[in-house]
C-alpha cells in the first residue's frame, strides 16, 4: 500500500524561478518515481506570481499542467497578511484547502513553504486530518524575521544576529515592540503542530533552536539533487577568468556587490597582475522587475558602466545548466545575507566549478575556504575584486580546488531518507 504524500509550495517554478521551488518540484517528480510513494504537488498559483490567475472563477485550487499530480492554489480573492503569515479571511483554509485535504486524503503532508499561503495551513491539515503526519523543511527565516526572511537590519543592512522584539522594533519603528512578542507565539503556536522540521544546513537549524523551536524535532538533511544528464565541459584552458553569477537578481543576492567588484577591476589596475586575463562576467537571473526602484536603477547603471566586462544573460531555465556552466570557470554566490544551503552552490560543484562565496551562514558551511572554492568579506566589493584577482591570476589554483569539490548529495538518497522518515513518523 503506498504512501500519499502532500508537498505544498509557496510557488510554481514554471511560475517564478526559484531554488526552494526547483527543489521542492524535482522532489516531487523524483518521489514519483518510487513505487510505495504517491506524492502531489500543491503550489501557489496566479497573480503576483504569474501573469494570469485561476481558469475557473468559483474555484481556488486547479491542475497545473498536463500532470494530474500538480495543482496551483490560487490566491485571489483573498487578502494575506504579511506580518503574521496569514490569510485575512480563513474560508481560505476552511472552505477550499479542507475540500482538497478531503479530497486526496494524504497520509504526510510535508511543508516546503506557505509564504503567501499561510501558517494556518498546517492548523488545517491538524483539524481535517489528525492522523496524518507533518513537516516543515524550512529554507530560510520567514518565521523568525519580518524583513523577507532576510535577517538583515532595514537601517544599515548588517547582518542580524538574532531576533527579539526590541531588535525587530528597531528595524520597523512603526509597529510596537508587543506586535512582534504576538506575531512570534502566534507562528509558534502554529509550528507547535510540525512533527519534524528539516533544516538543510546546521546553520540554518541552530538558529531556529535559539529562536524557540524544539532541538529534537529538528534534523539536518541537505537538498538531495537529481544528476544532470550532461555535466559541463571542464576543457583545458589557458586562461581561467570567466566568472558566472546564477540566481534571482534581489538586493539580497548581491548581484549589485559583484558588479561593483567588477568595476573596482575596470577602474583601477593595481589590482589585477598585468600578465593576468581581465574576469568576464556573464550575468544570468530573473527578478530585477520585481525589485525596488533604487536597486534596479542602481543594477543598471552598474551594468552600463561596466559593460565592457559584463554581459546580461537573463533568466535561464534548469535543463539549460550545463550548457551554461561550461561557458564559466569560477561561480559567484555573493549573497549579502545568511543562507541556507544555496543550491547554485550544488549546481556548481555538480558541474566541477570551484565556488567563491560571502564569508557567513550557509554559504561559508558548504564552501570551504581554499579547498573547494574562496571566500570573501560579505557586501564588500573590494575584498571580492581581490579574490577574483588572485583567482584570475593564480597558476593552478583553479585545477587545484577542481580536484577538491566534493561529490554531491544525490537524490536517490535524499528520497530513501525522507521516505523512512514518513514511515518512522507515521508509525510514532
Amino acid at each position: 500500500m503506498s504512501t500519499t504524500v502532500l508537498y505544498v509550495c509557496h510557488n510554481h517554478p514554471e511560475l517564478r524561478p526559484g531554488g526552494a521551488e526547483a527543489y521542492a518540484l524535482e522532489l516531487y517528480k523524483a518521489m514519483r518515481e518510487q513505487d510505495d510513494v504517491a506524492p502531489i504537488f500543491l503550489a501557489r498559483g496566479g497573480p503576483p506570481l504569474a501573469r494570469s490567475g485561476r481558469i475557473h472563477p468559483d474555484r481556488q485550487i486547479g491542475p497545473a499542467g498536463d500532470d494530474d499530480g500538480q495543482y496551483y492554489f490560487y490566491g485571489e480573492g483573498y487578502r494575506f497578511d504579511d506580518f503574521i503569515g496569514s490569510m485575512s479571511d480563513k474560508r481560505f483554509y476552511s472552505e477550499h484547502f479542507r475540500r482538497f485535504l478531503q479530497a486526496t486524503t494524504p497520509d504526510v503532508v510535508h511543508f516546503q513553504h506557505t509564504w503567501m499561503l499561510g501558517f494556518d495551513m498546517i492548523r488545517e491539515v491538524r483539524r481535517t486530518l489528525p492522523d496524518a503526519v507533518i513537516l516543515y523543511t524550512l529554507h530560510e527565516f520567514l518565521p523568525i524575521c519580518y524583513r523577507n526572511g532576510q535577517m538583515v537590519r532595514t537601517f544599515d543592512d548588517s547582518n542580524c544576529s538574532e531576533a527579539s522584539p526590541r531588535r525587530c522594533h528597531e528595524c520597523f519603528p512603526h509597529i510596537k515592540p508587543q506586535e512582534f512578542f504576538l506575531r512570534k507565539n502566534l507562528i509558534l503556536s502554529h509550528l507547535s503542530l510540525v512533527d519534524r522540521f528539516i533544516a538543510p544546513s546546521r546553520f540554518l537549524r541552530d538558529r531556529y533552536v535559539q529562536w524557540g523551536l524544539s532541538e529534537e524535532r529538528v534534523v539536518v538533511e541537505d537538498y538531495g539533487r537529481s544528476k544532470p544528464r550532461a555535466v559541463a565541459n571542464t576543457h583545458n584552458r589557458s586562461a581561467r577568468n570567466r566568472i558566472g553569477f546564477f540566481g534571482q537578481l534581489t538586493e539580497f543576492k548581491g548581484a549589485d556587490v559583484l558588479l561593483e567588484a567588477m568595476l573596482h577591476l575596470e577602474e583601477d589596475p593595481d589590482l589585477l597582475p598585468r600578465e593576468a586575463a581581465m574576469p568576464q562576467l556573464r550575468v544570468h537571473g530573473a527578478n530585477l522587475d520585481l525589485q525596488r526602484k533604487e536597486y534596479r536603477e542602481k543594477v543598471e547603471d552598474l551594468c552600463e558602466r561596466t559593460s565592457e566586462t559584463v554581459r546580461m544573460m537573463g533568466r535561464y531555465s534548469h535543463d539549460s545548466l550545463p550548457a551554461l556552466m561550461e561557458q564559466v570557470d569560477w561561480v559567484v554566490v555573493p549573497s549579502v545575507w545568511w543562507e541556507n544551503s544555496p543550491l547554485v552552490i550544488q549546481e556548481a560543484f555538480i558541474h566541477g566549478r570551484p565556488v567563491i562565496c560571502s564569508n557567513i551562514g550557509g554559504m561559508a558551511e558548504k564552501v570551504t575556504d581554499g579547498v573547494d572554492g574562496l571566500h570573501f568579506a560579505v557586501g564588500d566589493p573590494l575584498d571580492l575584486a581581490r579574490v577574483l584577482a588572485r583567482a584570475v591570476s593564480t597558476e593552478g589554483l583553479w585545477d587545484q580546488l577542481h580536484a577538491a569539490i566534493p561529490g554531491i548529495y544525490d537524490m536517490t538518497t535524499h528520497v530513501k531518507v525522507l521516505a523512512e522518515m514518513y514511515q518512522e513518523l507515521m508509525a510514532e
